[in-house]
């Protein structure tokens, strides 16, 4: 194990869903932590003032010279930073390839010695999903400028504060007929973001130099309509499942787009259309010693707390 006293890790994207779990789980193990978004108030709202080992920097991935500010005299760096909506100057390139790039070549000039890549399961290059064809190339431009990266591609991941199981609870409990992403086929392993964030800080401590790519998925493989009918359970509901075909889903979700804060947006049902399972050839949790949450866990906390 590395010792972690005075090796701060600026985590790109802390304040994110899955970046607040990473701060968390790095400050654990004892790492200085520096928390680097384009708004540190929400880190020290999220955090507290009184721990004088996590920092809020103000920093934009989209601009060189706050990044290599935010990375000055760090022992590593974790890239949490993530877009699921393109909107203005924020693409999925500028984001996912540019932005993803341009840490890891500040983080190889500043002499930061671990990067940590979060990417996401299915990315490839040649992917015709734009979403998940941009990951890919940012994996490949990460690698060019930070060949000792590594890379962490997680499953969907839930929690207790998440935007997945959170909202497949909520419509659940409120329509009696539940409109499925066409016919409910689609392979998903969630993974507990908890667990993600563990790894991750586990990664970073190792003393020896981790593998390149770990894909994160949870301890079951559903198919969609298996993981509602799941949470229904739980939840003590039943509605009826309706297929919906994805065709309809685009135009619902380009028209969603158009709105303020979409709650439904065309790479979302894109990734809906795609499996999103580990590989059994790529390292996951098992090799980092962690066994992981199933959904049901999570669901009975989440159905308890809202009794």
């Amino acid at each position: 194990m590395v010792a972690t006293s005075g090796r701060t890790v600026t985590v790109f994207g802390g304040t994110g869903f899955l970046g607040r779990h990473i701060v968390r789980r790095l400050r654990h193990r004892g790492f200085p932590v520096r928390i680097a978004s384009r708004h540190p108030d929400r880190g020290h709202s999220q955090f507290g003032p009184d721990d004088p080992q996590l920092q809020s920097v103000e920093a934009n991935v989209h601009d060189e010279r706050s990044v290599a500010d935010a990375l000055a005299g760090a022992y590593g760096v974790v890239n949490a930073v993530s877009l699921y909506v393109e909107r203005g100057q924020g693409t999925f390139h500028s984001v996912h390839v540019e932005s993803a790039q341009r840490v890891a070549v500040q983080a190889r000039r500043a002499g930061v010695e671990r990067l940590v890549h979060v990417s996401g399961i299915g990315a490839d290059a040649a992917s015709p999903s734009p979403y998940t064809r941009k990951r890919g190339e940012g994996e490949l431009a990460v690698r060019a400028a930070f060949p000792d990266a590594t890379f962490i591609r997680p499953a969907v991941m839930f929690g207790s504060d998440d935007a997945f199981l959170t909202t497949i609870l909520t419509l659940l409990r409120r329509l009696p007929i539940y409109p499925m992403f066409g016919r409910g086929l689609t392979r998903l392993q969630p993974a507990y973001v908890e667990d993600v964030a563990e790894a991750i800080g586990r990664i970073m401590q190792r003393a020896e130099r981790p593998s390149a790519i770990f894909e994160f998925g949870g301890p079951r493989v559903y198919s969609y309509e298996e993981l509602l009918r799941v949470v229904a359970l739980q939840a003590g509901v039943a509605p009826h499942l309706i297929p919906i075909p994805f065709a309809l889903w685009h135009a619902l979700a380009w028209a969603s787009e158009m709105l303020p804060g979409p709650r439904l947006t065309r790479n979302q049902v894109e990734l809906m259309q795609i499996d999103t399972v580990s590989s059994p050839e790529l390292p996951g949790f098992s090799e980092l010693e962690i066994s992981p949450l199933p959904v049901e866990a999570t669901l009975q906390r989440m159905l308890s707390n809202s009794l």
